[in-house]
């Protein structure tokens, strides 16, 4: 029977106005606290902006101070200067790196990317104050006295720094302050490379590892702000020019997919001679019994021997990757330059100065790309264009592959560049870099940094919410009137039945799946003997476990 006309009409309008009606409780309810978020997103993009160019700017006003240019000539400029100077800063840098590392962060060590992710996925999203803003001045002093690193993993852990102390301040819970530390650390991106959507994207795909909707919107305002924040200082500028890069895309495309493989290889040489030379210092430093703050000064001298006959290693490298992507260099300076920055970045790590990998692996690969292009191009000249636009895919595969972030390198790359008539060749060249390193290492350079501390972000919350999970926040003290008999306890742990109480479910939950009962005692080690303290049951863990990882899979599709 079909419907009267006036009644459909009428219950469409119902229908609409009870969906305004709707709309109009859920802005009055939910509205203002949204909008205040959006405002604290648009403060902390500010003075996470403001942070990431003053960190910049602070760079080359010491190079200037120090080598009288900044990285944009200081290979050229090095080669005029007394070769007293090109050994000494690095040396007087390492020193003042090391006093301040030893006596302001517990381990000597300066916190770049790395921790921001864990801090994001095991800490409430919050990082060490104090740590922090010593491992920023401990790199600015790197990054301006020869160190061979990028100033991006310095920017993404002082705007992490910011946008903790906000949080602490507004008492944020875990969701919210992760948000807030994603706002921080695109802006901060967008601010430091002029490139808002890689901003955006680096802070979901990295940091936050998650594409949540209700973190979105936050993020853009924070990482247009740190934007137009740079550009009131920096101007609307790439961070290279370009020449005119013609592609004969159908026949071309092989040679690409090659690259992308080297590439692929070429980061995981990186990877992979960073860790051997942080393990050989390691060795060195313990059998020589070295203060920890000479280990920087050490490293410092070999980087300013090794710049008296390569000074293209000295700072982030912005005046050779642009010789790179320009053609600059012959093919025999590319393949030397490329080795012999590896080595520089190697030293720099292993003795613990500061900086980050990113912009190294931009230089490295455009280097890389270049030296496959001048092969190609000369192999098959007829249907080959220019070899400058495989360094610019090389320089896009190897950070792509370093950092584990193939979108936000991509954009990264274009915004940097302004070139994005290259876009095919650049994304098959960084989809079959990324795919390739990831298979040989735990999926990036930060995971992987990780995984030698013993967490396990790479295999997902299913696996590093385990050590996220205190065996003393879900056992029964002993006496709660929910304990097992003590009796019972006190045999299991003659037996070596029992869980630590430092423990956490990563291994208490094995041992609890094994033991013959459907609990274990928790005791405490003592002089004599373990103490019994309480009871933690299986159960428990199993529920405690299960409901973090309904938190995790409510924040990330939320």
């Amino acid at each position: 029977m079909l419907r009267p006309v006036g009644k459909f009409v009428k219950s469409g309008y119902e229908g609409v106005w009870g969906e305004c009606r709707s709309a109009v409780m859920t802005i009055r309810t939910k509205g203002p606290s949204q909008l205040t978020f959006w405002l604290l997103a648009l403060v902390i993009g500010i003075a996470a902006g403001a942070a990431a160019l003053g960190f910049r700017v602070a760079i080359s006003e010491l190079q200037g101070l120090f080598y009288g240019a900044d990285d944009h000539t200081l290979a050229t400029t090095l080669g005029s200067l007394d070769w007293k100077w090109v050994v000494g800063i690095p040396i007087l840098g390492g020193l003042a790196v090391g006093l301040i590392l030893s006596n302001l962060t517990p381990d000597a060590q300066a916190r770049a990317v790395s921790d921001v992710i864990h801090s994001a996925a095991m800490n409430e999203g919050r990082v060490s104050k104090r740590v922090g803003l010593a491992s920023a001045a401990a790199s600015l002093i790197t990054l301006s006295t020869g160190g061979s690193s990028g100033r991006e993993g310095p920017v993404v852990h002082l705007a992490a720094v910011i946008s903790s102390w906000v949080s602490n301040r507004i008492h944020a819970d875990g969701i919210t302050a992760r948000d807030l530390m994603g706002c921080a650390v695109a802006a901060a991106v967008s601010a430091s490379f002029n490139a808002p959507l890689a901003g955006t994207i680096f802070a979901l795909e990295v940091v936050l590892r998650h594409f949540a909707v209700h973190a979105f919107a936050p993020i853009v305002i924070a990482s247009v702000a740190g934007t137009v924040v740079s550009r009131t200082q920096m101007g609307n500028v790439t961070e290279f020019v370009l020449p005119v890069n013609p592609l004969a895309f159908h026949m071309e495309l092989p040679a690409f997919l090659i690259l992308g493989l080297v590439c692929g290889f070429v980061a995981f040489l990186l990877i992979r001679s960073i860790f051997i030379a942080e393990d050989l210092g390691d060795i060195i430093a313990k059998h020589t019994r070295l203060p920890r703050f000479l280990r920087p000064a050490i490293a410092g001298a070999m980087l300013g021997g090794l710049a008296l006959l390569f000074p293209h290693i000295i700072g982030v490298g912005y005046e050779t990757t642009s010789s790179a992507l320009t053609g600059q260099l012959l093919m025999h300076e590319a393949f030397v330059f490329a080795i012999i920055k590896a080595i520089a970045v190697a030293i720099t790590f292993a003795g613990r100065m500061g900086g980050g990998v990113f912009s190294p692996s931009l230089m490295l690969g455009a280097l890389t790309g270049l030296t496959f292009g001048m092969v190609a191009t000369a192999v098959f000249p007829s249907i080959s264009g220019s070899e400058t636009i495989y360094a610019l895919a090389g320089m896009a595969a190897v950070a792509a592959a370093v950092l584990g972030a193939p979108i936000s390198t991509t954009l990264i790359v274009f915004e940097m560049t302004g070139d994005w008539q290259a876009g095919i060749a650049v994304m098959v060249s960084v989809s079959l870099a990324s795919a390739l390193t990831s298979r040989l290492i735990d999926r990036s350079y930060f995971l992987t940094q990780l995984e030698r501390r013993g967490v396990h972000m790479a295999a997902g919350p299913q696996e590093y919410l385990l050590s996220a999970i205190s065996v003393r926040n879900i056992m029964h003290l002993v006496g709660s009137g929910e304990d097992a008999p003590a009796s019972q306890c006190q045999e299991l742990i003659e037996q070596g039945a029992f869980i630590d109480l430092s423990e956490t479910l990563e291994t208490a939950l094995p041992k609890l799946e094994d033991a013959p009962v459907e609990f274990l005692p928790v005791a405490k080690q003592t002089e004599t003997a373990p103490e019994l303290v309480g009871t933690v049951y299986l159960v428990d863990a199993l529920r405690s476990y299960n409901r973090a990882l309904a938190e995790t899979a409510r924040e990330e599709h939320s």
